[in-house]
């Protein structure tokens, strides 16, 4: 074997054992990196459409299961963000299903007549809206409380 060839092989063999590290160190990075993105993509859907009207609630309602779904769907191989990824999942699917009863329950309170039954109605409406925005409240506490631990567990090195 020559002493050039000997190099070449070394250098491979180098670079082969570089990609490696490389590629076992960015697959946490880079699984992080996809959850940040869909929860981030959530969590902006949620500020922007904050205090909005009964059509958008319900939109946004959709737009959350979507978000549930794709972050769901993430391939995630890191168990630790397993972990996230199942939590952000409950998050966000249950402020969707409570979006949605403010939603339709501010759509109650739209249509209601001016009688007995309507106020009524208004005023099952406006428990169910007080109900859906302390759980609003609640799930976006615990959102923090598990973005915050998923950016201290992400800028860990591996």
């Amino acid at each position: 074997m020559s002493v050039s060839h000997k190099y070449t092989v070394l250098a491979s063999v180098n670079l082969s054992i570089a990609l490696l590290i490389t590629s076992c160190s960015e697959n946490k990075v880079s699984q992080c990196q996809r959850l940040i993105r869909v929860v981030n993509a959530g969590t902006s859907l949620i500020d922007k459409n904050k205090g909005t009207q009964v059509i958008t609630s319900i939109q946004l309602s959709k737009d959350l299961e979507f978000v549930t779904k794709s972050i769901r769907e993430l391939n995630l191989k890191d168990p630790k963000l397993k972990e996230f990824q199942s939590g952000f999942v409950k998050i966000f699917q249950n402020l969707s299903q409570a979006i949605a009863i403010a939603g339709k329950a501010l759509g109650v309170t739209k249509t209601a007549d001016a009688s007995t039954s309507g106020r009524e109605k208004i005023q099952k409406a406006r428990a169910e809206i007080d109900s859906a925005l302390t759980t609003a409240t609640t799930l976006g506490k615990q959102s923090d409380t598990l973005v915050n631990q998923m950016n201290k567990y992400c800028s860990q090195p591996e």
